[in-house]
């Protein structure tokens, strides 16, 4: 019999047939398919969903391996895991590579969804793949179109004009984060501004709501809150109305409203300055070619704010003067400024030079000067200068008239209390007003791959909502894309509908949504993905909701995290859904970087390259020609530089597990990672040191696997009474402390930290297999507790952890087993050590048996040469012992 088994166990872990084996088992059984009925508390682990590029890289096997972990690990504990995989699947891509492949970019699309797909199963990811959705599936998209309509109904949508960034390459408007350098993001176009007509989600009808409870959002990093909070830019501060000259204005305007947080600094103003397309500024243009020539050059630059800080600061004076509020003799030149946006406050401001930089660049281009009005602490007011750095700290007022002296807070009380007392035209000159930095969402993309937003233009009826029993409103698959733009506002049919309410001639909206939009619900989906009469099951997604841990790139923590929480809040208010929060717990992870290389013809790809190490030194060259290469920087793994690894062929060389333990132990998770093919292989090497171990003690165990429960209970209760337990137990200790330790480590998503534990626990249980073979308690104990390290390497490396679990003798699945419990008493520790004071100065430590009584404690406390030192010969008067925390010896 033992003959039969050891043939049975290969001496070297056979990857690729282990993986393909187990990964059907998992399949044929449905073991990761998740029952919405299941009475066990539910426990919902997402990742970002992929967008469907043709193949998956290792940032990818990176991110789903750490979801997949807590999924498995989950799951062990008792939850009903919800661990789902879908596509964001629409986008410019796809009508990128229709323009370029002649291919259309439905056929693109799910054609890389098939690859992807398959990659990411022969990572052994624990996922339901029947909730498997796309965005550009019509039975998708189809619900997203229903919630647009609700939310039209609810108030939540609104259409107005709006100036946009257009790219005249790509034909579309382009979201401000999607310009870079002025320049769009995939085109490289220089970017225009458009005035265009719009449809937007009125996201900052939450805007205080979605800033409140970010306090609230305790399982989230800080910097991610702290990106959102100054996104959304919440700001307490006076709205004042400067009057005009009326001599100096283009059309009787009477007065130039703006928006301040430093009111306080109204006495250091040296300028006014409005928008482009500020109306005073349209006004003025109209009498004015040249600065009607500035206005057109600046609309040039885009709206994205980065391009905006980055841009040389230009102004053009319209000739148009206000008054300062506290000094009708004091004037203020008012410009058309590049770096002033419309959509911020009131589209026009007060500069205070000496203290914000961007209004002292624009001084001292145009030599207006400046007067610094808040000195720093421990400085001499007559000796503060400001040359081209602007102060922006605290201090007291200075230059200021009646606010001298005081504290900024102090300051811009006492100015909003005056301003708010002044009137003008039966109005206070000032109020205090609440203002944030966020603005409704423009969802309107000039494109054909996105979801059609469901609007009828009627000449008689005006704007028609798609009747809802017409859902979905499908895009249609005989496009052309031969010519830049929309191919749907170039279709024969797809866009002449009769108006659903008079009937008459009419067109279908163009536009499609942006795909924002699609990746703003698609968790909510998940929990129910089937339904066909309505987005949502509300009892289902409310149980579901929140997702309980959300796992992604940091690169998404403003947008699709912030529309994320819009999108909850919308649909509770349209009843798709009962919460507000839709992430409970959002963890970013860092990405997988690798060294680059370099030769006179570019870049090099990491295959293509082999080392020397010469002593210390450390070179590259071309595998096939020998010829020298240069080793460049660490960097993030990129097509460009060629310095990616394909996970399919780091697969079928080490298998699934070997990337997975790596991507898991090299480095925190929250930091970048490293990719070394040193790296990889020692996660290789562990693979099979776990192997031999399980090999060793299984085959040590097999002459006793007989034996019954009541015989190897009989046999312990023989050794304790001969004192014979000492190393039983130590192992019992070893292997419970590790439990605990590796449990609160992927609790806290300490994955690193979990993988040194299992490390640290493999090689004990090595060092103590090598006597075991002929002590039957001993092997039972080893083989127990290498049962425990099996099932905590389970959720990392599933398939060995099921290899390894028969080769122990186990009939059931390890991924289908409950996580072993720790024995708590294992846990205390025999001995304690405690501080020893002599009169209350501390002077040495002793250690003594957790159950030592005062007597032994004293007697063991005054056998220290250091506390007999202490004591210089007097005898002691009181021996204080608090229990296992100090000792105090009173002389």
């Amino acid at each position: 019999m033992t003959d039969v088994l050891r043939k049975m166990r290969p001496e070297r872990y056979n990857a690729k047939e282990a993986e393909l084996k187990w990964r059907k088992v998992w399949n044929d059984r449905d073991l990761f398919k998740t029952n919405n009925d299941d009475p066990r508390p539910k426990y919902y682990v997402l990742e970002m969903f992929p967008y469907p590029s043709g193949r998956i890289h290792m940032g990818h096997v990176r991110n789903y391996t750490m979801g997949d972990v807590v999924a498995r690990y989950k799951r062990a504990r008792g939850f009903n895991v919800l661990h789902p995989m879908g596509w964001d699947a629409f986008g410019m891509p796809a009508e990128n590579a229709a323009m370029q492949n002649k291919v259309h970019p439905k056929e693109w699309t799910y054609a890389n969804i098939a690859t992807m797909r398959s990659q990411l199963q022969s990572m052994g990811l624990a996922i339901d793949w029947s909730r498997e959705i796309a965005t550009c599936d019509p039975s998708y998209y189809k619900h997203q179109q229903r919630m647009f309509l609700d939310f039209l109904e609810a108030g939540l949508v609104d259409r107005k004009t709006a100036k946009v960034n257009w790219d005249p390459v790509d034909h579309t408007v382009l979201a401000n984060e999607q310009v870079i350098d002025g320049r769009g993001w995939r085109s490289g176009a220089l970017v225009e501004q458009r005035e265009l007509t719009q449809w937007f989600l009125k996201i900052t009808d939450f805007a205080e709501d979605l800033n409140d409870r970010l306090d609230t959002l305790d399982r989230w990093p800080e910097k991610v809150r702290l990106m959102q909070r100054n996104w959304i830019g919440r700001s307490e501060g006076l709205l004042v109305r400067f009057a005009l000259k009326p001599e100096t204005v283009p059309n009787g305007e009477t007065e130039l409203q703006i928006y301040t947080t430093r009111p306080d600094t109204l006495f250091g103003a040296k300028f006014m300055a409005v928008a482009p397309d500020h109306p005073l500024a349209k006004a003025a243009a109209e009498k004015n070619p040249e600065l009607a020539a500035f206005i057109e050059e600046a609309k040039r630059m885009g709206t994205a704010q980065e391009a905006i800080d980055k841009a040389e600061k230009l102004g053009f004076d319209t000739g148009v003067r206000a008054e300062h509020p506290f000094d009708p003799n004091w004037t203020l030149p008012v410009y058309v400024a590049n770096f002033i946006l419309m959509e911020y406050g009131t589209g026009a401001i007060f500069g205070c030079p000496a203290h914000d930089q961007r209004d002292l660049d624009f001084v001292n281009k145009y030599g207006l000067g400046n007067t610094p009005v808040v000195c720093p602490p421990d400085v001499d007011p007559s000796a503060f200068v400001i040359t081209d750095e602007a102060y922006d700290g605290e201090g007291r007022m200075i230059n200021s008239r009646f606010l001298d002296g005081m504290t900024i807070a102090e300051a811009k009380e006492e100015v909003a209390r005056r301003l708010e007392s002044q009137t003008r035209g039966n109005r206070p000159v000032a109020e205090r007003k609440v203002n944030f930095r966020l603005r409704d969402w423009g969802i309107s993309r000039q494109r054909y791959w996105g979801c059609p937003i469901p609007i009828i233009h009627c000449d008689a009826c005006g704007v028609v909502p798609v009747p809802k029993d017409q859902l979905p409103v499908v895009l249609p698959e005989d496009v052309s894309f031969d010519v830049p733009g929309n191919p749907l506002d170039r279709h024969p049919t797809w866009k002449h509908v009769d108006c659903p309410q008079c009937g008459g001639k009419a067109r279908r909206e163009t536009d499609t949504m942006d795909t924002f939009v699609d990746s703003s619900w698609y968790f909510a989906r998940f929990t129910d993905p089937t339904l066909t009469d309505k987005p949502t099951d509300r009892a289902t997604v409310d149980h579901w909701l929140p997702v309980d841990q959300y796992i992604g790139g940091i690169e998404h923590a403003i947008l699709h995290l912030l529309y994320s929480r819009f999108f909850t809040r919308a649909m509770k208010k349209t009843g798709h859904a009962g919460i507000d929060e839709p992430f409970a717990g959002l963890f970013t992870q860092g990405m997988v970087v690798h060294e680059t290389y370099k030769d006179a013809g570019g870049w090099v790809l990491p295959s293509d390259v082999r080392f020397e190490t010469q002593g210390s030194t450390r070179k590259a060259f071309h595998v096939e020609t020998a010829e020298p290469i240069e080793i460049g920087s660490i960097e993030k793994m990129s097509k460009s530089k060629k310095n990616t690894v394909d996970p399919d062929e780091i697969i079928a060389s080490y298998g699934a597990d070997t990337a997975r333990w790596f991507m898991l132990s090299d480095s925190p998770p929250e930091r970048d990672v490293i990719w070394t093919e040193e790296g990889v292989q020692g996660a290789g090497r562990f693979v099979q040191r776990v192997w031999r171990l399980v090999n060793e003690i299984a085959s040590a165990y097999e002459e006793y696997e007989g034996r019954s429960e009541a015989d190897w209970a009989a046999l312990e209760e023989r050794l304790e009474k001969m004192n014979s337990l000492s190393e039983v137990q130590r192992v019992r200790r070893d292997a419970a402390r590790y439990l605990d330790r590796v449990e609160k480590q992927i609790e806290e998503l300490r994955f690193n930290s979990a993988v040194a534990s299992i490390y640290t626990l493999t090689t004990t249980l090595e060092v103590s297999a090598r006597g075991a073979r002929g002590q039957g308690l001993y092997v039972k104990v080893l083989r127990d507790s290498l049962k425990i390290l099996i099932q905590m390497i389970a959720p990392m490396m599933p398939h060995l952890a099921e290899e390894c679990w028969v080769a122990l003798g186990e009939s059931e699945l390890v991924a289908a087993s409950n996580w072993p419990t720790v024995d708590r008493s294992l846990l205390v520790e025999d001995t304690v050590t405690l501080p020893v004071q002599v009169n209350g100065k501390k002077r040495a430590d002793v250690t003594v048996a957790r159950d030592a009584d005062q007597a032994t404690i004293e007697a063991a406390v005054l056998s220290l040469d250091a506390v007999q030192k202490a004591m210089e010969g007097k005898p002691a008067r009181k021996i204080i012992v608090v229990p296992q925390r100090i000792v105090n010896v009173v002389v």
